[in-house]
């Protein structure tokens, strides 16, 4: 229903993502063309893998907060909870992303907006498993990836239709100095991104069908059309890291919509020349994480 953030797992060369609406999440090997479907406790925004993280493989920024889950076992630890659990709160989790030095971040976004009590925000989870907020004043926060020296980050709160870009202090983890570097169509909503090896940033254009590569100056190097209006998370994998995965979503299209684009909500893989990914990196689990959070949250 939701297919969202597409990651590349380099070790297992294999791809997982999300879909929201269902609380599923997917692992498809490339080269056994086996696909995996697990079964999540909450729904979820977003997710990272873990650098030894123990018993638990992923960091889950779930629809209410940041939980260590391992969806082999099931085994879950609550790290911090910055939204209400109610299902009615209005507001829940959505994009993420790990900084080059391996801290999870993942924003939140207006769901209902009868509900939310309060804006949407960017959160960096701590070493101490608390969660952050970054930005403030959000509606849905999204885009999010680093450049390739970590001293940029990329964000986009997409019904403005714009990415924009931040000084980054890899030290602290703080934002300074925003500037645009990229203005959407009216018709597309700037959704999930990834730096290539060369430091250009793919992004998918949510209502709009395309992926549009940006240079670093923030001009349009190319745009792939897709047969879907809502492509919504991007990474670059494969053993080369030469493939192009896109998520897709069929989340509000009209009976009319659906006919016309039947594959919304696949995931698509495309063959690239003369570009490449980098090997992103995972979270680092800090030991406190394991140590203190049962005391923090049942």
């Amino acid at each position: 229903m939701l297919g969202e953030n597409v990651l590349w797992h380099q070790a297992q060369q294999a791809l997982y993502w999300i879909d929201i609406e269902g609380a599923l999440l997917q692992r498809y090997a490339l080269q056994t063309a086996v696909l995996e479907t697990f079964a999540l406790p909450h729904r979820v925004g977003s997710f990272a893998f873990l650098q030894d993280g123990g018993p638990y493989q992923l960091v889950v920024a779930f629809a209410c907060g940041f939980a260590l889950y391992n969806f082999q076992t099931g085994a879950l630890q609550w790290l911090d909870k910055p939204l209400p659990e109610s299902a009615n709160s209005g507001l829940r989790f959505n994009d993420g992303r790990v900084d080059r030095q391996g801290r999870f971040w993942a924003g939140t976004m207006v769901e209902d907006e009868r509900f939310a009590r309060q804006s949407a925000r960017l959160y960096q989870l701590a070493a101490n498993g608390n969660a952050i907020p970054r930005l403030q004043g959000l509606t849905i926060s999204n885009g999010l990836c680093w450049s390739l020296d970590g001293r940029r980050m990329y964000h986009a709160d997409s019904p403005k239709h714009q990415i924009l870009q931040y000084q980054f202090c890899p030290e602290s983890g703080n934002l300074s100095q925003p500037q645009l570097f990229a203005q959407t169509p009216d018709d597309a909503h700037p959704d999930g991104s990834a730096i290539d090896a060369q430091g250009y940033l793919w992004n998918a254009h949510w209502g709009a069908g395309q992926v549009v590569r940006y240079a670093p100056d923030g001009s349009i190097d190319l745009a792939l059309s897709l047969p879907v209006s809502q492509p919504s998370s991007v990474a670059l994998c494969g053993p080369r890291l030469d493939l192009l995965a896109v998520t897709s979503s069929r989340l509000g299209l009209t009976a009319s919509q659906l006919a016309a684009q039947p594959q919304a909500g696949h995931l698509f893989i495309y063959q690239l020349s003369g570009v490449q990914g980098v090997v992103e990196p995972h979270c680092h689990c800090a030991a406190s994480w394991l140590s203190a959070t049962t005391a923090l949250l049942p």
